[in-house]
């Protein structure tokens, strides 16, 4: 993560959910411009949730990240741009082996530009036909952000021995180093 100050001290927030939130968080972290990555809970009415209750699929919550960063390093489009190229935005309410509405492609914008780029890339992906199968990420208007608990924080770095971090997050991983060499945090 670049989290060198500039002179404008400029930021702006993301969120966005494209399944596990480990992945999620290893691959925006690398990002340069990115100021932080938190992992955590969004889109649900459950007052307080916490992993248990949303891994167990009967929230509307979804396994999100929420990115900080500078928008005069990296602009919101660009990691639109991320966003759409680390995960299947056309599997309903899956990535992988991760099954459930917590695992959703989703983008929960902050205010109307965001709404509109998310919207227009979407769009355009549609009719570039990409994918062979409909794009079904949800964009919906942030309400909330509730922070996972201390041990999702930096999962993948604290936690490479995990099978999980092998075989799921360590390729997505290296294949964001290679197409988003550009982008990398130095």
């Amino acid at each position: 993560m670049n989290t060198q100050n500039n002179d404008t001290n400029k930021q702006d927030t993301a969120t966005f959910g494209t399944g596990c939130f480990w992945c999620s968080e290893a691959i925006f972290s690398m990002v340069d411009g990115v100021l932080s990555v938190s992992p955590g809970y969004s889109g649900g009415q459950e007052p307080t949730p916490d992993y248990e209750l949303v891994y167990s699929g009967t929230t509307d919550y979804a396994e999100v990240i929420q990115v900080v960063y500078d928008p005069e390093v990296i602009s919101y489009k660009e990691l639109l741009e991320i966003f759409w190229k680390t995960h299947d935005p056309t599997t309903l309410n899956r990535q992988g082996a991760d099954v459930g509405k917590q695992y959703r492609s989703v983008i929960f914008y902050h205010n109307k530009e965001q709404k509109n780029e998310a919207e227009y890339y979407k769009d355009q992906l549609e009719k570039s036909k990409i994918w062979k199968n409909k794009i079904v990420t949800e964009i919906s208007r942030f309400e909330k952000f509730y922070p996972a608990e201390d041990y999702h924080k930096d999962y993948y770095r604290n936690n490479p021995a995990n099978t999980y971090c092998h075989f799921v997050i360590t390729p997505k991983v290296e294949k964001f180093k290679k197409i988003f060499s550009g982008k990398l945090a130095k």
